[in-house]
């Protein structure tokens, strides 16, 4: 799909970004360009050195600094773009909370940036990487990618004739992410105790790489207003920390403001619009023309009334001894 065409990635240094960046490079031969948008210019030089030298894929990079709070930036970045991959956010919940404005002018105002550049220009398609806590939150992080969330979908709705569509992915947390509980957890091992907040605490799980080809795939599914949500297996925290290690002391130290016990990302409201396709779900917003498109194209089957996804009634979790397989294998522990 992507082969003679033009890839822009915000927050395209971050963890997806990087990651997203290598995967289709080795996987679109033909790809046209793929440029990567943000505003940290060391990652940047970090990347750079990365792909530096190899020719085949450094002459298809571009780099661009920039914020997605500001328009003009954008509008320009987008110039020439057929599809725009939007992985930029202010992430880190207990920062949100401190500064408030500033997460909203990022994931909000950003978001609402990013519409109107695809709008301005000619891109294809815009798929917008959203967070397990948009999904009944209850922190200002959660809150303002719902937001996000809400502006992507509904701009459908305004598009007119133009060639132009916006989807939404939704998963929980990347397992190793940058400011994510594994890094911690590694972190702590050294001084022979792990602190969580909650011995009943829960969380969705992904690895990185199957983030990766889900926005591949919706690229290539999605027809605009969707919100796709992967299968994924849940861990108990305390069953993270003992795969790291089964000798070190846990220290309950209480629940964080705005944090969850549990993670949910689609609830009961959700039911009455959310289908089946095998692999992921994919939430229609109440959308029958949309119903009917995936009922039909991909026989996709409505989930029973009561369905509810939530990390800690998932009926798939990772014993002990998977999740130090997974560590393993990606090189989080030897």
């Amino acid at each position: 799909m992507l082969n003679n065409k033009s890839i822009l990635i915000t927050g395209g240094t971050g963890s997806f970004g990087s990651t997203y960046l290598e995967y289709c490079l080795k996987k679109y031969k033909k790809i046209k360009k793929i440029v990567i948008f943000s505003r940290d210019e060391l990652k940047q030089f970090n990347l750079k050195e990365k792909y530096s030298n190899t020719p085949k894929f450094f002459e298809k990079i571009r780099f661009l600094l920039g914020d997605v709070r500001d328009l003009d930036r954008i509008k320009f970045a987008f110039k020439d773009i057929d599809y725009v991959v939007h992985a930029a956010a202010l992430k880190q919940v207990e920062s949100a909370e401190y500064n408030p404005l500033e997460v909203i002018k990022t994931n909000i105002l950003g978001a609402q940036n990013i519409i109107d550049a695809a709008i301005y220009n000619k891109v294809k398609k815009v798929i917008a990487l959203s967070t397990d806590k948009a999904s009944s939150p209850i922190n200002l992080y959660g809150a303002t990618k719902l937001c996000s969330d809400k502006l992507f979908l509904s701009s459908n709705n305004i598009i007119g004739s133009r060639d132009l569509s916006f989807s939404v992915v939704r998963y929980g947390n990347v397992l190793g992410s940058r400011g994510s509980v594994v890094p911690e957890f590694i972190k702590q091992n050294k001084s022979k105790e792990f602190k969580i907040t909650d011995k009943n605490m829960t969380r969705f799980n992904i690895l990185l790489a199957d983030g990766v080809k889900l926005v591949d795939t919706v690229l290539k599914k999605s027809v605009g207003g969707e919100i796709f949500v992967p299968k994924m297996s849940s861990y108990r925290l305390m069953d993270l920390a003992k795969a790291i290690s089964s000798t070190n002391k846990i220290k309950i130290i209480g629940i964080r403001p705005g944090e969850k016990i549990h993670e949910d990302i689609l609830t009961n409201q959700d039911a009455r619009s959310t289908y089946d396709l095998k692999d992921y779900y994919v939430l229609l917003n109440d959308n029958k023309k949309l119903e009917s498109y995936y009922a039909k194209k991909f026989k996709a089957k409505k989930v029973p009334p009561d369905f509810y996804y939530n990390s800690g009634s998932n009926k798939k979790f990772l014993t002990i001894n998977e999740i130090k397989f997974i560590l393993k294998k990606n090189n989080f522990i030897n």
